[in-house]
């Protein structure tokens, strides 16, 4: 199933199922179905096989409403407000790659286990604008993911069991500040500034058993499913990236394994991937310069449209916005005292 959050004619937030390309309201056609995504994940397997049935019978031309032309303008994150959002590393990639433009060696730790990070669950986007202060502009970027969200609670998860976790996949883009990115992590405290204001899921939620035909084998000594699904980005219609998720060297039942060690996770919490190789204009660029000195960096600007597709997942799509300030945390730096 393809499931969504979409803004109605009254412009409030309903659970919706695409069939083809129109939405259909959940709890209007059925209602002993909820109307928010978050109660769905909630409401558990039990709740997904009466949206499957739904799914059916809107297939079968029995659906109460007529439904909505799916498009940009009525779709939000499919899950609007997560639980939580981790961010994973699992393409080995793009983490040599990035190393490697830097003149650092691989650190060999990134085989030994999967890491993550918490990033601003408050800051989900689905289609749309991206609205961006003047910070956000130097060296701003995009990050091209797969992530998942969870559909049950759980603890102490292995990773032979995890993949049962697993609601549904989604396209994200991990939106990122390079510059306050850059400055914040001297301290050793990993991503915060620079990676808050924005990250986008979309532009609908798929349920796995729509990608078991595009299932393939996890990499050699690790543990889950794994999927031969096409990456893409375009930027102002030129693409500039290209991967595939079979090349997630963990898989995410590993890293929900480390997720949960000792720790609950719960329905409505989103896990991002990590970026594919090429997957972002950081390792491009120093790709560029390494092979070509007079190579010129590129960076999201104000108007710059980004689309995202991945194999079964559909095509994500939003516009780069400036806010008209000149407020500047860059500017609030205090000046080292000399000793």
């Amino acid at each position: 199933m393809k499931l969504v959050t979409y803004k109605n004619q009254d412009e409030i937030a309903r659970l919706g199922i695409l069939v083809g390309d129109r939405i259909h309201d959940a709890s209007l056609n059925n209602n002993r179905l909820p109307d928010n995504m978050a109660a769905l994940l909630n409401q558990g397997e039990k709740c997904m096989d009466a949206m499957r049935e739904l799914e059916r019978l809107i297939m079968e031309g029995k659906s109460v409403d007529a439904g909505l032309q799916i498009s940009d303008e009525v779709l939000l994150a499919p899950v609007p407000n997560p639980t939580s959002c981790r961010d994973g590393y699992a393409f080995r990639q793009h983490v040599a790659s990035a190393r490697r433009n830097r003149g650092v060696p691989m650190i060999p730790e990134f085989d030994e286990y999967p890491i993550m990070y918490f990033t601003n669950h408050n800051a989900i986007q689905g289609p749309g604008e991206i609205w961006c202060m003047p910070d956000h502009f130097n060296k701003l970027d995009f990050e091209l993911e797969m992530a998942v969200v969870l559909g049950k609670k759980g603890r102490n998860i292995k990773a032979e069991q995890a993949d049962s976790y697993i609601a549904g996949y989604m396209i994200m883009n991990d939106m990122s500040a390079r510059t306050l990115q850059m400055e914040e992590m001297l301290l050793n405290l990993g991503p915060a500034k620079g990676k808050d204001f924005s990250t986008v899921i979309g532009p609908y939620m798929v349920t796995p058993d729509e990608l078991m035909n595009l299932k393939v084998p996890a990499k050699t000594n690790h543990t889950g499913n794994n999927f031969n699904l096409q990456m893409k980005c375009w930027v102002n219609g030129v693409l500039v990236s290209e991967g595939n998720t079979a090349d997630m060297d963990w898989t995410f039942a590993e890293i929900i394994e480390r997720c949960a060690y000792g720790v609950d996770v719960y329905p409505g919490d989103v896990i991002g991937s990590g970026t594919v190789g090429t997957g972002c204009f950081l390792e491009l660029n120093g790709t560029g310069l390494l092979n070509d000195k007079n190579f010129k960096p590129q960076w999201l600007q104000a108007n710059d449209v980004v689309e995202m597709e991945i194999t079964g997942l559909g095509r994500l799509k939003n516009t780069i916005k400036a806010v008209e300030t000149d407020f500047s945390i860059l500017n609030l730096k205090k000046k080292t005292a000399v000793s």
